[in-house]
């Protein structure tokens, strides 16, 4: 039996931490077998990888080439050891972030070569694709402004970022949406957090309806 794998996806502050966790509690009260997960991370070589990437002061100064590959390692262990083995026992699979934000944040907002950025992702996670990915849509200003004030000490790494960033990053998964409409759904992210949760109730029931 085959589980499903739903993504969340969009720019910072974006409330996709909140929303997963939501929708795993409500999978789980109707019965389902939940795994919830994150990128980067995922894994103890993930989670080590994504210290790297976020906090460590060694990470200051990463290229975007670095970057961009430090990413495709964890996800290729997350893949393997994590995702794929739970989606074969049937569960379903709730993760926060997946290869989408490496094509927006690597590649249409650090401006790396599409064709390379494609590549890395498919070697990394093997066929290994979202049955849906769920965008939290906001304005870049309003998630940048999110993220910070939740940030109990200074901004990470990625919180860093320049506005016209995360502008591009917003842009990039608009645009990934309207390219696979079969995949993607789009979500109104300024709607109060029970507003929100209900459009993702309504998406997860129109194209999962055994759920």
């Amino acid at each position: 039996m085959s589980g499903r794998f739903i993504t969340f996806e969009g720019t910072e502050g974006c409330g996709k931490s909140t929303q997963l966790s939501l929708l795993a509690g409500r999978l789980r009260a109707g019965g389902a077998e939940v795994l919830e997960t994150r990128e980067p991370g995922g894994t103890p070589l993930g989670e080590d990888i994504r210290h790297l990437l976020i906090h460590a002061a060694s990470g200051q100064g990463m290229c975007p080439q670095a970057e961009v590959l430090l990413f495709a390692a964890s996800r290729a262990q997350h893949v393997r050891e994590v995702i794929r083995p739970a989606l074969a026992e049937g569960k379903t699979v709730l993760c926060d972030r997946f290869l989408d934000s490496t094509t927006v944040y690597q590649g249409a907002a650090r401006q790396l070569p599409s064709k390379e950025v494609n590549a890395l992702n498919a070697f990394a996670v093997d066929g290994c694709l979202p049955d849906l990915t769920l965008v939290l849509d906001i304005p870049a200003e309003v998630g940048l402004q999110r993220a910070r004030q939740r940030a109990s000490d200074a901004p990470d790494r990625m919180e860093q970022e320049e506005l016209a960033f995360y502008q591009a990053v917003r842009q990039g998964f608009l645009d990934l949406a309207r390219a696979e409409p079969e995949r993607f759904a789009v979500i109104d992210g300024t709607s109060s957090v029970e507003a929100v949760t209900t459009a993702i109730q309504s998406v997860i029931a129109e194209r999962f309806p055994e759920k």
